[in-house]
């Protein structure tokens, strides 16, 4: 399993979007330049990059981390970050102990507003069903592997309450400041499939 595999079927929800997409091109109604760049700028640059700057501002200032921890949409609101599917946010911190997974079983809820559009992959069957029969297995096929004794806790979004995972600071970024440190911290991150490290450092 990776982020490129999930729900590639001619039948899949992929598929169809790509079809309705084609459509709306064909009758002049969009121009794919302009849909390519929306798309882009909530999958890879507003939506994460508000995120990153959530859990970097946790890293570096520990009366924030705890705002955030006790009331997220609250603490985002103190960024400028807000919106209805960020209405409901709730942060959890991943440890040396113990580390989150984020999934939504019955369809795709995620906060748009911190972490973007959500990946294909979020959406699957394969994800939202493995990840809560086997997290540690998915979790693998991402590239992360966890210590035995490390408690894996997977959290069910829903429209009334979604995730960001605060993950732990990687060792060496003593010295970054604030704006350096948000530059590490991926999407996949916040939701739970991957880890970071510091420049230079190995997975």
């Amino acid at each position: 399993m990776s982020g490129r595999d999930h729900d590639t079927s001619e039948h899949g929800p992929a598929a169809r979007v790509k079809a309705l997409e084609q459509l709306l091109v064909e009758k002049g109604l969009v121009e794919p330049a302009r849909l390519d760049a929306i798309v882009d700028t909530y999958e890879s640059k507003v939506g994460p990059r508000n995120g990153a700057r959530v859990v970097a501002r946790a890293w570096t200032d520990a009366a924030f981390r705890k705002r955030l921890l006790t009331d997220a949409v609250a603490a985002c609101a103190e960024l400028g970050i807000a919106g209805p599917e960020g209405g409901h946010l709730v942060a959890i911190e991943n440890t040396k102990r113990i580390h989150n997974l984020v999934v939504c079983t019955l369809c795709s809820c995620y906060p748009w507003p911190v972490l973007g559009l959500p990946p294909v992959w979020y959406k699957s069957f394969a994800y939202r069903s493995r990840a809560v029969r086997d997290p540690r297995g998915v979790l693998r096929e991402f590239g992360v592997e966890l210590a035995a004794d490390v408690e894996i806790r997977v959290w069910d979004s829903s429209a009334e309450q979604r995730y960001i995972v605060l993950p732990e600071r990687p060792a060496g970024t003593e010295k970054m400041n604030e704006e350096q440190l948000a530059e590490l911290v991926t999407r996949d991150s916040m939701i739970g499939v991957a880890k970071i490290t510091a420049p230079g450092n190995s997975r």
